[in-house]
């Protein structure tokens, strides 16, 4: 997970320049319709559309919005019929990359992201090529100054967490899918707010990158199609270190 943390950082900062656009609601609003088309309308027994409420509460999303967004997905209101479409590939220095997009035109968006791909020294690969390398888990940022790491791990353990690790700033906490808004609570209710906690997907393995203009490619690749207005979410296998991460999303 090395390298995750800082990127995972920059991507929440990154999500306020996008509610500003509007973008970030629109993802939002997708997620919640696909999440409860595919697992029902009730969030206590469907985790991912809970966890999808839970970000447009953070993204300070109006309520009507949200429940629209569910009732497009359960069939109550009409709406644009989404399908979920998983693509893979492969970035500059080999890293791996999956791809999770919403989309009402399949055919245009594996176009599109497939130039994507291409222009920015990557290759859109088949199904399988790399999905086998990650895993769906929970994933929760917190701040060192937060909590020691004593007494963070044993309440997280406690609320069902799978593994925490201390990174130079931050603790780095998994979970299985359906434990993360517990450990989410769990933090709550001793008023440790995290800076990131989302469900997405973690390598088996990682590819170090320690040389910048690698770095910048990788992460131009990256954000290219974190842009697009059919992807969702992007994953990879890269790990960069923080100070040339930190270096190369800013320059």
């Amino acid at each position: 997970m090395s390298g995750h943390s800082k990127w995972a950082s920059i991507k929440h900062k990154k999500a306020a320049t996008d509610a500003k656009k509007g973008q970030l609601y629109t993802r939002i609003i997708k997620e919640i319709t696909m999440s409860a088309r595919q697992g029902g309308g009730n969030p206590d027994t469907n985790a991912s559309l809970r966890a999808a409420i839970a970000k447009a509460k953070e993204a300070n999303m109006p309520s009507d919005n949200v429940k629209n967004a569910i009732k497009r997905g359960t069939g109550e209101l009409p709406g644009v019929t989404y399908e979920t479409v998983i693509y893979e590939g492969y970035g500059p220095a080999g890293v791996a990359i999956v791809v999770e997009a919403l989309t009402d035109n399949k055919n245009r968006t594996t176009a599109e992201l497939r130039n994507l791909f291409s222009k920015k020294g990557g290759n859109l690969a088949g199904a399988g090529s790399v999905s086998w390398m990650f895993s769906k888990k929970g994933y929760i940022l917190v701040d060192k100054n937060k909590s020691s790491e004593e007494e963070l791990m044993g309440l997280i353990l406690e609320a069902g967490a799978e593994d925490m690790k201390s990174s130079d700033k931050n603790y780095e906490i998994t979970t299985a899918v359906q434990d993360l808004e517990s450990v989410k609570k769990a933090l709550a209710d001793k008023e440790i707010a995290p800076q990131v906690a989302e469900l997405t997907m973690v390598p088996s393995s990682t590819i170090k990158i320690t040389a910048n203009d690698i770095a910048k490619q990788i992460l131009g690749l990256v954000e290219a199609l974190e842009d697009h207005e059919d992807v969702q979410h992007v994953y990879s296998n890269f790990d960069i270190p923080d100070e040339i991460l930190e270096q190369s999303s800013t320059s």
